[in-house]
């Protein structure tokens, strides 16, 4: 999305305009988003003194920011030296990172199941049998890239593996680390590894990881010159013993727009490609999205399988909801009470093409050969 300076003004005034008045909640909010239209703003900057300029002032209104989650609280903030010594001693980190046990495994994920052993031989088994994987010279944790087309479930992924090996789950996206890191991105880094490596095994998870960790240029923003560089020493940093179990699992639509050096080994060194869901994985999708909803004699799942070859998991979704839709607005017009029929689904299906081309599934093929 690309951001204007009059877009940047107005968030800037709300979010000033609100704090004067007390209502720090939202004063926050404004000022959050303030600062990631400067953070883009410094992204898109064509000199290096514009790009400084643009961060000290995102790092201005991450500042302010903080100040209305304390005031909030309650509490004053103090001198400036007394807010730095508060970070230091990690008691924001709760603010940006989220902490979560998902109770999502394997086997509420539709299908794929060669995926799911491949995430098993890669990740799972080594955490779980760290006595036999220490005796075969087996790592433990460390870094995993989830790639594939949109929609095909790389989140769930990996919320089933925190789930199947007893893990907290620290989630961290893109946006936050933008907006919250801004001028302070290698202690934040820190913090965060350091939060995740104090539970007894952790997987952290970076959605959209490309964004976080892009391929660097020479004049590229000063903040991601650290942002990666910081994260590259963190991933090289783990402590692969069974007494340290973390693993590091990005996800990502666009693999070959990744730093290169996050590839190279100790990194993110498995690679674990996450397709469009084969016929056992559309079965049970349909069967999730459409099972128990009001349906017609003739609507045939093995026919609609066979049809929806090429969609994504979102696609079915989708599909679903259009298809129940049919009935319900000609029910809630006046018509007849009348159940889902094999029709309304073809119809929709006719009328919506797969979300991720031909194309695309040729690039993801190149990645996985190597060729970029």
């Amino acid at each position: 999305m690309t951001v204007s300076f009059p877009t940047f003004e107005r968030l800037k005034t709300k979010g000033l305009g609100a704090y004067k008045k007390g209502d720090y909640v939202t004063a926050k909010t404004y000022l959050v988003e303030a600062a990631e239209c400067m953070v883009e703003m410094a992204e898109a900057a064509k000199t290096p003194e514009a790009r400084r300029q643009h961060e000290e002032i995102a790092c201005e209104l991450i500042g302010l920011a903080k100040e209305c989650e304390t005031r909030k609280n309650g509490v004053r903030p103090g001198r400036r030296r007394d807010r730095e010594k508060e970070d230091d001693s990690g008691s924001s980190a709760s603010d940006w990172i989220v902490k979560d046990k998902p109770d999502i495994g394997f086997d509420d994920i539709a299908g794929l199941e060669d995926v799911k052993e491949d995430i098993r031989l890669k990740m799972i088994y080594p955490l779980q049998h760290p006595e036999i994987a220490a005796r075969y010279g087996i790592t433990v944790g460390g870094g995993v890239l989830l790639y594939g087309p949109p929609g095909t479930g790389k989140t769930m992924m990996a919320k089933a593996v925190a789930h199947e090996i007893d893990a907290t789950f620290f989630v961290i996206s893109p946006a936050q680390v933008l907006s919250k890191w801004v001028g302070e991105a290698e202690q934040n880094i820190r913090k965060l590894f350091e939060a995740a490596k104090a539970e007894p095994t952790s997987v952290i998870f970076v959605d959209e990881v490309e964004a976080l960790v892009p391929r660097r240029k020479s004049e590229g923003s000063t903040v991601m010159q650290r942002v990666v560089p910081q994260i590259l020493q963190e991933l090289e940093g783990f402590d692969r013993s069974a007494e340290r179990r973390l693993l590091f699992v990005g996800a990502t639509n666009k693999p070959w727009m990744l730093d290169e050096a996050m590839m190279r080994p100790g990194r993110l060194d498995t690679m674990v490609y996450v397709g469009l869901p084969d016929p056992p994985a559309r079965l049970k999708l349909l069967e999730i999205y459409i099972g128990d909803r009001p349906l017609a004699d003739d609507v045939d799942f093995g026919a609609l399988c066979d049809r929806l070859e090429g969609y994504s998991g979102a696609d079915i979704k989708n599909i679903a909801q259009q298809a129940a839709s049919i009935p319900f607005l000609e029910i809630v017009g006046g018509g007849d009470p009348r159940p889902i029929s094999m029709a309304d689904l073809q119809s929709v299906i006719q009328k919506t093409p797969p979300s991720v081309a031909t194309s695309d599934l040729m690039r993801y093929e190149r990645f996985a050969r190597g060729d970029g």
